[in-house]
């Protein structure tokens, strides 16, 4: 074991399970977190113990944020202190469309997921660690895992949008804070990558990056290439680094002529 031990929110699939399952395979104890403790958060449970590690399931919703006090210290019950926290959990509009039609219900749902519990548990998991005893060998990471979408702007996804540019300040922010306490953060900033969130898109885009070359590397993303990604960053792999934006879109939003 490694003494490494992350709290990965929205782990129960997609990008935040493929996120366990690599800091499982580099030593990690790992505690998973889902919106309910139904057949998919268990299955990842299986799948991230079978790497040989310490491994906790809560099911707990991240925007509940007097919550958050309880999911780490369940967390910690199993997998012993956290040194990484990567707040992958987030949430879609409740409908494409004009955002001139956009409600308040599908505004506040995107804020308060995607940008006010990323805000709440980095500043709970950053308070729990600086209160504590730390272990100087050891990697102290946040990874927050926005998307590219906190830049480029999907008028059908309006709320979203800001959801997203609101949670990259809030990385910027804590890693400016925290620098001085040896606490690293980062915003990974998924493109197009290939989850249920897609699906419904997923043939558009991959005709457009046939056609069009939408990305420069041509394909789209998988969520193993993001969990990789924050693993690397989690084990100090990027030293003198923090508050950096890892653009994970394949190269999507490079200017081009």
């Amino acid at each position: 074991m490694t003494g490494q031990a992350a709290l990965v929110t929205g782990s129960s699939r997609g990008i935040g399970l493929a996120i366990a399952l690599n800091l499982a395979e580099r030593g990690f104890n790992i505690a998973l977190n889902g919106h309910s403790d139904g057949d998919e958060l268990q299955a990842a449970e299986t799948a991230v113990r079978a790497k040989g590690v310490e491994v906790v399931r809560i099911a707990a919703d991240v925007s509940d944020l007097p919550g958050h006090q309880a999911i780490l210290d369940r967390a910690e019950s199993v997998t012993g202190p956290l040194t990484t926290l990567v707040n992958n959990a987030g949430v879609s509009v409740l409908s494409r469309g004009d955002m001139l039609d956009v409600t308040e219900e599908s505004y506040d749902r995107c804020m308060a997921v995607n940008a006010k519990a990323h805000f709440f548990m980095t500043q709970a998991f950053a308070r729990r660690v600086l209160g504590g005893p730390r272990d100087q060998n050891l990697n102290y990471t946040i990874v927050n895992v926005t998307s590219s979408n906190a830049n480029a702007v999907s008028i059908a996804r309006s709320e979203y949008c800001a959801s997203k540019a609101a949670a990259a300040m809030i990385s910027r922010a804590f890693a400016v804070r925290l620098g001085a306490e040896n606490i690293v953060v980062f915003d990974v900033q998924p493109g197009l990558i290939e989850t249920d969130m897609t699906r419904g898109v997923k043939d558009v885009y991959a005709k457009r990056i046939e056609d069009e070359g939408l990305t420069v590397i041509p394909r789209l993303g998988q969520p193993d290439d993001i969990g990789r990604m924050v693993a690397t960053l989690a084990s100090g792999g990027i030293p003198y680094v923090t508050g950096q934006v890892i653009s994970a879109d394949g190269g999507m939003l490079i200017s081009r002529f």
